[in-house]
């Protein structure tokens, strides 16, 4: 089964519209299924005091996502038909969301806030909840809160909320930890820009959703940082992780069409020459 992959946009829309609608169309063009942006605004996002007294997040207010944006966005997606969805960070949000998104992410910052998530498992969407620096009773706890309030499409992202995070800390085998506990979808949010982590998680774990920051040229507000991808990189391990599923084939072991006409000139089992007999015949006849 292909995964799915979520192209997330974070911060890098830089406040422009038409750079939005660029981040849908490259997301669109290199093969993945959904788009994702957040809607935050940061004097709901951070204490007072942590305003009051940091800078660097205070000039984060170029980073929010402007509400009008909304419906323009899930427009653009549904014509690209790819999937809409936002990260809510303020209890508004989610409804400001509802009639445009086809599923709610819950971020790894955001997963011991109940009230969030419950706001989101009652809309009735999917949701989607990253557990990056979580405990298993960290998540056990969220999991059981969505449930409660109705949520009945969960997908559990494994990740490591380090950015950009080394490929020796991933730690992917938590994937197969959180499938035996809680069963349903297990993927794999990915801060390391590491085609191989992306291959092991596919592959190996068994990932069937994978999200990705994406950047569209280097000039987004989080590319520095260092977690994210650019289009042909990760469209180049789409495109590889797609042909290779598409080799797996349906299990049956038979000859290919494509085969028969090779298994005439296997050895004959009688005297271990090629090709078999039949085909010999025709060439004594011939001469």
């Amino acid at each position: 089964m292909k995964p799915h992959f979520i192209a997330e946009v974070s911060s890098n829309h830089n406040q422009n519209l038409e750079r939005c609608f660029r981040f849908i169309e490259t997301a669109a063009d290199i093969g993945c299924e959904s788009v994702k942006f957040q809607l935050f605004k940061i004097d709901e996002l951070f204490a007072p005091e942590i305003i009051r007294k940091r800078e660097d997040i205070r000039k984060r207010k170029q980073w929010e996502l402007p509400v009008s944006f909304l419906p323009y966005l899930a427009d653009k997606c549904r014509k690209h038909d790819i999937l809409f969805s936002c990260t809510p960070f303020y209890l508004e949000a989610v409804h400001e969301l509802e009639p445009f998104v086809e599923f709610y992410k819950i971020a790894s910052y955001e997963l011991l806030w109940k009230d969030l998530l419950v706001s989101c498992a009652k809309t009735g969407k999917p949701v989607v909840l990253s557990t990056g620096m979580a405990t298993l009773d960290e998540v056990r706890d969220a999991v059981t809160v969505l449930k409660k309030a109705g949520c009945k499409d969960l997908t559990l992202l494994h990740c490591a909320s380090v950015y950009p995070t080394p490929p020796g800390q991933c730690n992917l085998a938590a994937m197969e930890t959180l499938r035996k506990v809680f069963g349903g979808s297990v993927g794999w949010s990915d801060h390391t820009v590491s085609p191989p982590v992306i291959y092991r998680a596919v592959h190996h774990w068994g990932a069937t959703m994978i999200e990705f920051h994406l950047d569209l040229d280097g000039k987004g507000e989080e590319y520095s940082t260092g977690h994210c991808w650019l289009p042909e990189e990760m469209k180049n391990v789409i495109t590889t992780i797609h042909t290779g599923i598409s080799s797996d084939g349906t299990g049956e072991k038979k000859p290919d069409a494509n085969e028969m006409v090779e298994r005439d000139w296997r050895a004959d089992p009688s005297d271990g020459l090629r090709p078999v007999m039949k085909i010999r015949e025709s060439f004594r006849d011939a001469s």
